[in-house]
Order: C-alpha cells, then sequence, then structure tokens
C-alpha cells in the first residue's frame, strides 16, 4: 500500500532485523565507506556531506524539536536534486520525524473495523504527499499544513473499501453530505427534517436526496445467518424472509372474480357489495332494496355458488 520511494539508509535506522546492504552514494570514495558500510554509517557520511546535526532516532525526538528539525530539512530538501540520495535521504527522515502526526491521526478511527496498522500505513502515504506538497515560504507550520491531507487520506481509504456495495463517488459524498445537512436540521428544528427541506439545504433537487438515501443502504450489509440481539425473539435473518404470503392467494382470487362479477345482474352486484364491502347484514340490504330478508338470502347464495363454479371452471 506504501509508495514506491527511494528508501535511503535513514529508514532501516534502528531496525537492525530488516536492515540489508545499504546504498552508497557515488560521491563517497571506498577510503571514506566503512566495508561492510551499516546503515549507521552510511547515514552519518550523509549528515555529515548535508551539514546536518547528529539526527537522533526519530522515535527519541519531542514534537517540539521535530518540528525544530522538519524546519531545517524542508529547507534543506528545498535545494537538492530530486531522485538524488541527499534528496531521499532528507525526505525519508522527514517521513520518520513527522510519523507522530499519523499515530495522531490514525487514533481518531480507532474504532473502525480496519487494522490500526493498515490505518497508519494509509495515513503516511498522506504524510509523504504532504510532505512533497508543502512550501516553506507559505509561513504555514508543517503539521498545521499536513494534518489535513494524512485525515482526507486516511477517509478516502474508508470511503473506498468500507462500502458493501460498490456505488459511485458522487453518491458516497452525497450521502456524508446528507448526514451532516440532516443532524444540522433537526437541531434547528427539533425534528427530523423532510426531504424537501433536505434538497433545500443542500441545493438540489428530491429526486437526488431519494437517491442519495437509497445509496446509503448499500453502506453496510447483515449477513442471513447474524444472531438477533439477545432480547429479540425472532431468529435470524434468513428464516424471516422468504415465507408464504397468505395473502397472495386472496389477491389471486380477487383478481379471478372480478370478470366473474362483472357478468352478474346489476341487483346481485349490489347484494354482494352492500353485504361484503359495506358489512350490512341481510335485514338491512333487504331494508336497502325494499325486498325481505329471505328473499336477500336466496339471491346471495344463488349468487356466491355462481362465482364458486365460475372459479372452479377455470381452475
Amino acid at each position: 500500500m506504501m509508495e514506491d520511494t527511494d528508501m535511503s539508509p535513514r529508514l532501516d535506522h534502528g531496525n537492525p532485523g530488516t536492515a540489508t546492504a545499504p546504498v552508497v552514494p557515488a560521491q563517497f570514495s571506498p577510503e571514506q565507506v566503512p566495508d561492510p558500510a551499516s546503515p549507521e554509517e552510511v547515514a552519518e557520511l550523509l549528515e555529515e556531506q548535508l551539514g546536518l546535526p547528529e539526527l537522533p532516532p526519530y522515535d527519541e525526538v519531542g514534537p517540539v524539536d521535530a518540528r525544530a528539525m522538519s524546519k531545517t530539512l524542508f529547507t534543506r530538501l528545498e535545494r537538492l536534486e530530486e531522485g538524488t540520495h541527499e534528496f531521499s535521504y532528507v525526505r525519508n527522515t522527514l517521513v520518520e520525524l513527522n510519523l507522530a502526526l499519523v499515530k495522531f491521526a490514525a487514533s481518531r478511527f480507532r474504532s473502525r473495523s480496519e487494522p490500526m496498522e493498515d490505518i497508519v500505513q494509509v495515513g503516511t502515504i498522506g504524510l509523504i504527499k504532504a510532505i512533497d506538497r508543502f512550501d516553506t515560504e507559505r509561513g504555514v507550520e508543517f503539521p498545521t499544513f499536513a494534518m489535513p491531507t494524512i485525515v482526507g487520506e486516511i477517509k478516502r481509504f474508508f470511503r473506498d473499501t468500507s462500502w458493501s456495495v460498490r456505488v459511485p463517488r458522487r453518491l458516497q459524498e452525497l450521502r456524508l453530505d446528507l448526514a451532516k445537512a440532516g443532524d444540522e436540521l433537526a437541531q434547528n428544528l427539533d425534528r427530523a427534517p423532510t426531504m424537501e427541506e433536505l434538497a433545500e439545504r443542500l441545493g438540489i433537487s428530491v429526486e437526488e436526496v431519494v437517491e442519495g438515501m437509497a445509496a446509503s443502504n448499500a453502506y453496510t450489509a447483515s449477513s442471513l445467518d447474524a444472531q438477533p440481539e439477545e432480547d429479540d425473539t425472532e431468529g435470524a435473518l434468513a428464516d424471516r424472509i422468504g415465507y408464504e404470503d397468505n395473502g397472495l392467494e386472496g389477491i389471486e382470487y380477487v383478481e379471478s372474480l372480478k370478470p366473474l362479477i362483472a357478468e352478474l345482474p346489476s341487483r346481485d352486484r349490489t347484494i354482494l357489495s352492500l353485504r361484503f364491502v359495506a358489512n350490512m347484514t341481510q335485514s338491512e340490504i333487504g331494508e336497502e332494496l325494499g325486498i325481505s330478508q329471505m328473499h336477500v338470502s336466496r339471491l346471495l347464495s344463488r349468487t356466491l355458488n355462481k362465482l364458486r363454479k365460475g372459479l372452479m371452471v377455470e381452475e
């Protein structure tokens, strides 16, 4: 995940278990370089050539000293040619001195599911980008300049890898904007905002708000075998989906009855409507139509038998 950089001996300092034969700058004569040359010895030669003070291991440097040493190194870095061993040495030393910024930024994401080592590694990429972009003439302290880049790199990592279903970047950013606007409006209105209010706040259409909310469902996914909470009486999700809906059978019968009912005489359709839609009794239907309750019963029984036979013929 780390960028491919020219790793100077400085980055092997303090790690004897991983050090290999260091690359010795060509400008040193064989008499100047011990044989074999350790990373620490080559680093000392580079420090002497660059006119830098002796640099202790980065983990022993306090924040104040690291900031002061970084200023000196940035000034020196601007005078060096990119691609040289000296440039790589100073650049990598700046990375080591400011790793505390990365660890501080990564600690904000400690609750995430990703390993802390991966978060620090991604943050280090942001630190390297900040070092390459930093300009001492702006009059801004390097930690102030670097922290947004480091945090932004970590957030981009989560944004690109944490979604259960891949959605366009536009919708990922819209989800964050909707969440932020929703919290602000909820505090001001003392209630949940409507879609129209969210659309007005963000300057977008209601359709875009709906699209952003739908995309939020792709952020996390639940396993079908996930067990419910302790106070949940229902089983796993797989046991709660795919069941047979008895109401579907009723819909099928209603659709089959529609053409049969349409063929009935007007009075029979009226009796069916008053009995099963208006929930009137046979006596009330008789009073409504001016006939006896017994006559209503016979007409209703005849009509139901006709419909029942019609359904059986269709089946």
